[in-house]
């Protein structure tokens, strides 16, 4: 970026009790060629919140002051979002405060025991981190100089900051638990275990038992434990443990490996402090495959008592097994089901399942996982007659599970999801999501899910605040930047939605509905020209071409805005009513958008889901009959 013979603009966000602090930092920043920008410049009579839109928009870096004070200002939370889209968000701490939920995972520069001093440790941080968010190199330090002000007090906040910050003395990861006198969680990524079987064909044992040692870390909310996507993704770029302890933001590795010799299975694991590099507990033992679950369990508690961290409880797991052929039909169906390959896998895994609770009916997470498989094929590939056998039979699996384990998140998970999206209950789903997120916050896949149910119930703070969770805790998975983008478009912040639908493609560039999703919230602020090469380069048919007949005929082209509407009912069918229906309200075409609403209603469509939310349905939702049809599928 260009800057003017001022030097490069900061924009200084900070709450209005810590004026006096903001007032100091910007001077000495000043004294150091910046421009400083805050309100206390805004001259009498300018519009002040135009005034700080623009003074944002021009800035080349935004660095934010969180404080106590700070992270409870909605207006200081926006801006940070500003400068996090941009790629140009500098983060600091004035009293060792954490950032709020979605700005943790990256690193901050701690400004508690600055005392004003401008050749001080955290101000080189400071203007290494400018320097870097500016893609520039740090100038020598200056002097005392004329310092220029123009900055203002509360003002920002959003969701997930990406800080582009280097290396410093004074930089803490959030999750190091070195604030001063802040005692922080724990955190921990689990990295994949190895077959060491010497047979490829058994790396699902070694993926599941990595994956419930996860999830039995993550019953324990005194740990921050990384989610699987996240810890995979670090570890396939390579390096040694304190690298990919840098890279993921944690103070602790857990590593190990598994070796099956028929019915024994010898498990290794080692805890690495990614800080020092070096060993701090490892362990080797042969356990019968029936043994397994609790000796998972018992791994999550010694890593636990390593970290002096004290576990809720001492008993296993609840819902696993003791049977080997039903834990091994278990692990297979994960592996195909995590997968996510399309129809095929989703039903290999769903026959796995049956074998597993045919093979132990008590087997709880079996039954969760059976529900979740047959509401994954209700959902992506079952035929308009199959849906609703489907997802009633996703119910009584989540029911099963559930008498059996009731604290288990993966039951309550499944049976919420199965009576939301199959039945459109979400009045009745509503105690399963609550309970799964009570019992399961430590897991990125069911704050996620909780997440999106949120939203689509218009509960829209807790929607936002589980969302900024699920980033926290699998900052690396693409579904997590998708979801918390379809979050923001629903909430109608739509440059948001924009940032995190790009992250979600520069993480997987094969992702689908991202594309749409960008060209849809382009499409709502009026970048026609913009939100039609997104559409199209959608690689869904049914989001992309959806997205494209409402573009076109919002710039007046109806003849391509036809064009992609038959597309989608030729290739879509009946699959996509609950689509036809969005474009039909955007079309101004009423009467219509309701008929295709009320047969979407008929068949079980499960993007009927998004009814009350759904931007795309604001032309139609004024009108009377919104109202009645609202109600009668249940959202009343």
């Amino acid at each position: 970026m260009a800057h003017d013979a001022g030097g490069p603009t900061l924009f200084l966000s900070y709450a209005h009790s810590d004026r006096a602090k903001a007032q100091r930092l910007a001077a000495v920043i000043g004294e150091n060629g910046y421009t400083v920008w805050w309100d206390a410049l805004i001259e009498g009579g300018t519009r002040y919140a135009k005034s700080i839109d623009e003074a944002l928009a021009a800035a080349d870096a935004v660095l934010v002051l969180w404080s106590k004070a700070s992270i409870d200002s909605d207006w200081v939370r926006d801006e940070a979002a500003q400068g996090r889209d941009r790629h140009r968000l500098v983060p600091l701490s004035l009293d060792g405060s954490l950032p709020p939920l979605g700005f943790r995972q990256y690193q901050m520069i701690d400004l508690s025991g600055w005392r004003g001093r401008a050749d001080a440790p955290q101000l080189v941080a400071v203007r290494r981190a400018v320097a870097a968010a500016l893609g520039e190199e740090p100038a020598p330090l200056q002097g005392p100089a004329a310092a220029r002000f123009t900055r203002r007090q509360a003002v920002a906040g959003g969701t997930l900051a990406v800080a582009a910050i280097a290396s410093g003395g004074a930089f803490v990861g959030w999750r190091s638990g070195i604030f001063a006198g802040t005692a922080q969680p724990r955190s921990i990524a689990v990295l994949p275990f190895r077959n060491l079987s010497g047979d490829s064909g058994q790396a699902y044992l070694s993926d599941g038992v990595t994956e419930e040692i996860r999830s039995a870390l993550a019953r324990n909310l005194g740990l921050m434990v990384l989610a699987g996507t996240s810890s995979n993704a670090a570890r396939d770029k390579g390096g040694d443990a304190k690298a990919i302890a840098a890279r993921l933001g944690v103070t602790y590795l857990l590593e190990g490996s598994v070796q099956r010799a028929g019915n024994l299975v010898r498990v290794g694991a080692n805890l690495t402090n990614g800080a020092t590099g070096f060993s701090e507990w490892s362990q080797q033992v042969e356990r019968k495959l029936e043994d397994i679950f609790a000796f998972e369990s018992e791994i999550a508690r010694t890593v636990s008592n390593a970290l002096s961290v004290e576990m809720a409880t001492d008993a296993p797991a609840p819902g696993g097994t003791r049977n080997a052929q039903a834990y091994e039909a278990y692990l297979r169906g994960k592996a195909l089901y995590n997968a996510a390959s399309g129809e095929e896998t989703d039903r290999a895994a769903r026959a796995n399942f049956e074998i597993a609770v045919a093979a132990d009916s008590k087997f709880a997470l079996a039954h969760a996982a059976l529900s979740r498989a047959l509401a994954s094929i209700a959902s992506n590939s079952a035929q308009a007659s199959e849906l609703k056998p489907l997802y009633g039979a996703a119910v009584t699996e989540a029911e099963r599970a559930i008498a059996l384990a009731p604290t288990m998140p993966q039951g309550q998970l499944a049976l919420g999801y199965a009576k939301f999206a199959g039945f459109l209950d979400v009045r009745g789903a509503r105690p399963s999501f609550d309970r799964a997120y009570q019992y399961g916050r430590g897991d990125a896949d069911i704050v996620l899910l909780y997440a999106l149910y949120c939203v689509r119930a218009g509960r829209f703070g807790e929607a936002r605040d589980a969302i900024e969770r699920a980033l926290a805790l699998d900052p690396l998975n693409p579904r997590t930047e998708r979801a918390a983008g379809s979050i923001a478009f629903a909430s109608r912040r739509y440059d948001e939605a924009i940032g995190h639908y790009r992250r979600a493609l520069v993480l997987n560039p094969q992702m689908t509905s991202a594309n749409a999703g960008i060209a849809l919230a382009l499409m709502q602020l009026g970048r026609l020209d913009q939100a039609r090469a997104a559409a199209k380069a959608e690689k869904s048919a049914m989001f992309g071409l959806t997205a494209l007949a409402s573009i076109e005929h919002r710039a007046g082209n109806n003849g391509a805005a036809q064009q992609a509407l038959d597309l989608l009912v030729a290739k879509e069918g009946d699959s996509a009513l609950y689509q036809q229906a969005e474009v039909m309200a955007q079309w101004g075409r009423t009467d219509a958008a309701f008929a295709l609403l009320a047969k979407a209603h008929g068949v079980g469509d499960s993007g009927l889901t998004a009814t009350t939310t759904d931007p795309l349905l604001d032309p139609i939702s004024k009108d009377p009959r919104f109202a009645r049809f609202v109600r009668d599928i249940g959202f009343a």
